[in-house]
Formats: structure tokens, sequence, C-alpha cells
């Protein structure tokens, strides 16, 4: 294949990346439509005979390049190929994440390592998250760092302890935590007991799914912890979790306490989830509570779960 090089002498350091063996220096490719196309076409072609994609720093270099070429569907070949290429390729696509001054290239990159799923990206797309003026870019580079998992779930709940980090990204980090899930329990269990309430927010969402797995008691143990903690989001999210539990026996006693909580969205979400659960036992403290509740949305919840739990009860 033939490439065009521009600007021969202009070098960009790479991003320190853990088992790097590669030149220090990568040189700037660029690729005219023609040979994108034909690159492409090639690159196909491999990869449908399921033959090796070359890893070579040129071939590396080139197919980033790609990454920049107006046609979507191009674009996805030559991250396909990268993805082929696997860990190889992990440097010179943190380089390009990092510092193409092509939004596209960016873009495709930080999409690009979520294919790779190589925790050593974890520097490059915590700084793209942080750092990069385009919001594509940022939910790519988290996107990136769930697919890796468990190992990426320090990295993750830093972006929630960082006073610095926006809403989008702190919206993000909560994301990867629930993506991430049952595949890293015990950390979010530890994260669950964090200092910070937006960590401890964040791992109890988290483990919802596992929560209502059969041997997942370490998990309801911590939920009740969170029924009493000094955080109203935190409270107001369990007992949500509660509700999603489907089982009534266990959680309605928790949720008929949270009903005097003195946030008002925990006093909501807890008439939501006995609603849910079809706690009808629960009707006479629901009818006593939405006598004396002042909060006017909440008492319409109220209202709502007493008319639904006294239709379940008639059936």
């Amino acid at each position: 294949m033939s490439a065009t090089r521009v600007m021969e002498k202009k070098e960009f350091p790479k991003p320190n990346i853990q088992g790097d063996d590669s030149s220090e220096y990568s040189t700037v490719i660029q690729l005219n439509e023609d040979e994108a196309l034909d690159l492409a076409t090639h690159l196909k072609g491999k990869l449908k005979a399921g033959l090796p994609i070359d890893a070579d720093p040129k071939s590396i270099a080139s197919m980033i390049a790609g990454l920049g070429d107006p046609r979507g569907l191009l674009r996805l070949r030559f991250a396909d190929s990268l993805g082929s290429v696997g860990k190889a390729a992990v440097p010179s696509l943190c380089q390009a994440m990092l510092l193409s001054e092509k939004v596209t290239v960016r873009r495709a990159a930080a999409k690009t390592l979520t294919l790779i799923s190589d925790p050593d990206s974890l520097p490059a797309l915590v700084d793209a998250l942080l750092n990069d003026s385009d919001s594509v870019v940022q939910g790519s580079a988290m996107g990136a760092m769930a697919a890796i998992g468990t190992d990426a779930v320090s990295a993750i709940l830093g972006i929630l302890k960082n006073p610095e980090s926006s809403e989008m990204q702190i919206g993000l980090a909560n994301w990867a935590l629930a993506f991430i899930g049952d595949r890293a329990p015990e950390a979010l269990r530890d994260a669950a007991k964090s200092d910070h309430p937006s960590v401890r927010k964040a791992a109890i969402s988290a483990l919802g799914s596992q929560i209502q797995s059969l041997d997942a008691q370490k998990d309801r143990d911590l939920l009740c912890l969170a029924l009493s903690d000094s955080c109203s989001e935190i409270r107001s999210e369990a007992v949500t979790l509660i509700g999603n539990l489907e089982d009534a026996e266990w959680g309605e006693s928790f949720l008929v306490k949270a009903l005097s909580d003195p946030d008002s969205w925990v006093r909501k979400n807890s008439a939501l989830s006995l609603m849910k659960l079809e706690c009808t036992s629960s009707l006479p403290i629901l009818l006593k509570l939405s006598e004396q509740e002042s909060d006017p949305v909440v008492n319409r919840v109220m209202n709502l779960a007493i008319d639904r739990l006294r239709q379940s009860e008639d059936n």
C-alpha cells in the first residue's frame, strides 16, 4: 500500500504506557481518499480471510491515519483492523486519542481502544476523559474503561472522588461501574464503605444487579447499611433497589421504616417500592403517614401507592 508522509519531521512523544517496547516516537502519516480506500479494501480482505493484520509501526500508523477518513464505513474498517492488531496498537492509539487535532481521529481512537480493552491504556483514557473538550471522546474513553472491567474500577472511583470532575464525567463513571457490575464485586463492596458519598452511591447502584442474586447476602447487608447513610441520595437509592429485589417479605420492614425518613425523596421512593412489591400489609401505615405528609409530591405518591395496593388486595 502506498502512503503519503506529511510533516515528516514532526514527532509526538508517546504517552508513558507500561509494556510499550516500540520506538520512542511515531511519525504522522496522512492518506488521501484513494489510498485510504485501497488500504481499507486490503484490510477487509485480510479480515474476511482470517489472516493477521500487519502490526509493524508503519502499518499501525497508516490505519490510524484512516481513522480520520470522512467515510464512516472506512473508519469502522480501520477500527476493526486495529482492534484485530490488539495490544501492539495501544500506544499509537493512545497517542492519537490524546494528541490528534482531528476530533474524528480522537473519537475513533477511543472507540477502538474499547475493542482492545487493555489495562495499559487506562492512564491515557483517564487523561482523555478529564481533559478532552469533546463529549463524544469523553464518553468513548469511559466506554473503553468500562470494557476493561475490574482493572478499571480504581481509576473510575478516582473520577468520582475528584472534586473537579464535571456532572457528565460523574454520570459516565456511575454508568461504567454499573456496566462492570458483578465482574468486580469485592472492589464495589469496598467502595460502598468509602468516605466519599459519591463513591458510596455509585457502588451501591452498581451492586444492584448482584443484590438480586440468591447468594448475595453480603450485598444485602451493605444495602441495609446504606439505609442509615448520612447522605440522603444513598438512602434514596437503597430503598429503590429494595423495590427491585422482588422480595417483599425481606424488604417491607425496611421500606416502612423509611417512610418516616426526614428526606422527601427517600419517603417518596419508599412508597413507590412498597407499591412495586405489592406490600398490602403496609396499607395502614401508608394511610396514617399520608395524612401527616406535608410534601405535596410525596403525598400524591403515597396516595397512588395506597390506591394500587388496595387494587392488589382486592385481586
